[in-house]
């Protein structure tokens, strides 16, 4: 199972565990990670660089960003995903050196670039930071009002901050480490205004010094992540040399001539952010990863702790009430089914070309919202489950709770990102009625032709069968997608923009991209179903499919308000779901198993019972002095 969930790389996560096991940079005590959140902020990024530094002469980044390795992006993927597991500082100051600053100059900049900067970044000599986000304007990268302007006479862009909420804000890295910014602002060319565009700016000496006319400040003490070094820019007209642009979609000659092959400024914006969506299909990924983790955690906690629900003698494990099981195991089905649809974004973003680049953006951007809000979701509900335990630092699930908490505005706000999905669906369906010609791509057919037909039958056999749970998915998805053109084609007669338009249908637009995003992973999920050869392993996606499936619909109400289920068959979804779940018991141990997480990373309170061998057969009482 582990092998079909993480689907490649495993013999190099194991090695990344295997070496963090091996320093005492990594604070083992008696086989288990003792966390650094007990640290002072300063104490643990003092420990973050250190691992880097570690890592890096170990070899692990060798490559990273000199090979022409086309397999690389997914082994670098299984490296942060490890690396994250065991501490989620690390796991994002390293994604922020190799996949943000050098994903930019890999990506955005060209040959000279490349030679002059990719070496040095990945042996760590310089380390860079990704300016971006700003004070002030939030999602809309569009809106940044950093401005860089062309200077003839000296063939250089002068940088400024022209305002506060023009500062560039919590930016990782920029607070201590980082001598370089990969830094997007507004390009002014011969007074011509030209978008977004990026530079190459040193930020600080060897020795920590700001640079002239650079002004950095520390973003403080955060909830978590206090490895990382988030802090704030401002430049006071500031002298970028000419070759510092990134300029793989645009230039700039030493005369002053603006060069781009894309003479439309929104299409240009496009195709200059296209290269950047790695982000967020990173921080999807490593979302899952971490339900991964505190289900790992609350599973051995609830399969080994014995409580009085409502035996007077406390003689049952937690998991094996109902209750408990509903609380938990729905959501490891939900993480299965994501973790095959990460995969797959993983391998669709490792092997794009450029007729992939609208596919990635969408399932990105859906995935991103959807992924996260699952994961912030699980670990509250993975923290609740484990009582007082899970408010000790050492069990990790607090810590966690507040790390990832922030994962929901990284890389765009999610309702921001669900709105771009469902824009892109609008546009795409109503260019299909115009063309007179079917939708294509992303399993979109189904919106083509007659709606499916869904039956009443509420007998197990029939709720558990994959056509009637894809069908009631794709009803779903297609009623959203004319709802939302109903109402903006309404709107839009009437006088209103699209813009406007779309705005007042906010609601209608976030239930189309989370029903376009959760139907994508149901696909995912019968795609893995399909390709399994091993009978045991195709009867456990089943069952967590229908799981996945069944769940979805009891959590949303529109799947009986609007009649894609009968009442008769939601009552007996209910039951059909708990059925599912007292099916899964006795294997979710196993199945937490399968995501392959050593066992010292899960904190002392899932660690010390396993340890010593607390956790009997399931099923066998146990109380709480053989613990």
């Amino acid at each position: 199972m582990r092998k079909v969930l993480d689907g490649h790389d495993i013999g190099k996560r194991e090695a990344i565990y295997n070496l963090i096991a091996s320093s005492e940079l990594f604070q083992f005590k008696e086989g288990l990670v003792v966390p650094d959140c007990n640290k002072t902020m300063e104490e643990q990024r003092e420990m973050t660089l250190k691992r880097i530094k570690f890592l890096l002469k170990k070899g692990v980044f060798q490559g990273y960003l000199t090979s022409n390795n086309p397999g690389l992006f997914l082994s670098r993927a299984a490296v942060f995903e490890s690396l994250g597991n065991f501490d989620h500082s690390l796991g994002v100051k390293v994604s922020l050196q190799y996949n943000l600053w050098g994903g930019a100059i890999q990506f955005l900049g060209t040959k000279r670039h490349h030679d002059k900067w990719l070496k040095d970044t990945e042996e760590y000599v310089i380390r860079g930071c990704f300016a971006m986000s700003e004070l002030g304007h939030g999602s809309n990268v569009r809106g940044i009002e950093t401005v860089a302007t062309y200077d003839v006479s000296s063939e250089e862009f002068i940088l400024d901050t022209p305002c506060e909420s023009a500062q560039k804000y919590w930016i990782g890295g920029a607070a201590n480490d980082a001598t370089h910014a990969v830094v997007f602002s507004q390009l002014y060319v011969d007074g011509k205004h030209q978008g977004v565009h990026a530079f190459i700016v040193n930020i600080r000496d060897q020795q920590g010094t700001a640079a002239p006319r650079v002004r950095i400040a520390d973003c403080g003490h955060k909830l978590g992540l206090n490895g990382v070094d988030n802090g704030r820019i401002w430049f006071d007209r500031v002298c970028v040399p000419r070759e510092n642009l990134l300029n793989a979609v645009a230039d700039v000659s030493p005369d002053g001539r603006y060069i781009s092959n894309i003479p439309d400024l929104d299409k240009r914006f496009a195709a200059f952010m296209a290269p950047l969506t790695g982000g967020r299909v990173t921080i999807a990924i490593n979302s899952i990863y971490k339900a991964k983790l505190g289900l790992s955690i609350a599973i051995h906690f609830t399969s080994t702790c014995c409580a009085s629900v409502f035996e007077l003698d406390g003689s049952t494990f937690l998991l094996d009430h109902p209750s408990y099981q509903h609380r938990l195991l729905p959501l490891l089905a939900r993480t299965y089914a994501m973790s095959f649809a990460g995969k797959e974004l993983k391998c669709l973003y490792a092997k794009r070309t450029s007729t992939d680049i609208k596919d990635i953006h969408l399932l990105s951007s859906g995935y991103k919202a959807l992924f996260t809000w699952h994961n912030i979701r699980t670990l509250q509900e993975c923290g609740a489950v484990c009582g007082y335990q899970g408010q000790l630092s050492e069990n990790r699930l607090g810590q966690l709770m507040v790390e990832f908490d922030s994962q929901s505005t990284f890389e765009g706000d999610n309702t921001i990102l669900l709105q771009q999905v469902s824009k892109s669906l609008l546009l795409e369906y109503q260019s299909s009625l115009r063309k007179k010609k079917p939708i294509k791509g992303l399993g979109l057919e189904h919106l083509n032709g007659l709606p499916p037909v869904v039956g009443s039958s509420c007998e197990s056999c029939f709720l558990q069968d994959r056509s009637f749970q894809l069908s009631v998915f794709h009803l779903r998805e297609r009623d959203l997608l004319h709802q939302l053109s109903r109402e903006v084609s309404q709107r839009t007669s009437e006088g209103s923009s699209l813009n406007d338009a779309l705005s007042l249908s906010y609601r209608t637009i976030k239930d189309l991209g989370l029903a376009f995003s959760e139907r994508c992973v149901l696909n995912s999920l019968l795609r893995a179903e399909d390709n399994e050869v091993l009978l045991p392993v195709k009867l456990h996606l089943g069952l967590l499919r229908s799981l996945y499936a069944l769940s979805v619909f009891e959590e949303y109400p529109v799947f009986l308000r609007n009649g894609y289920v009968t009442p008769k068959q939601s009552q007996a979804i209910q039951q059909e779901v708990t059925g599912l779940c007292a099916r899964i018991r006795p294997h979710a141990l196993a199945l937490v198993e399968s995501f392959g997480i050593p066992k010292p990373l899960l904190g002392s309170l899932a660690f010390d019972w396993i340890n010593h061998n607390a956790w009997v057969k399931v099923g066998k009482s146990a109380n709480h002095s053989s613990l």
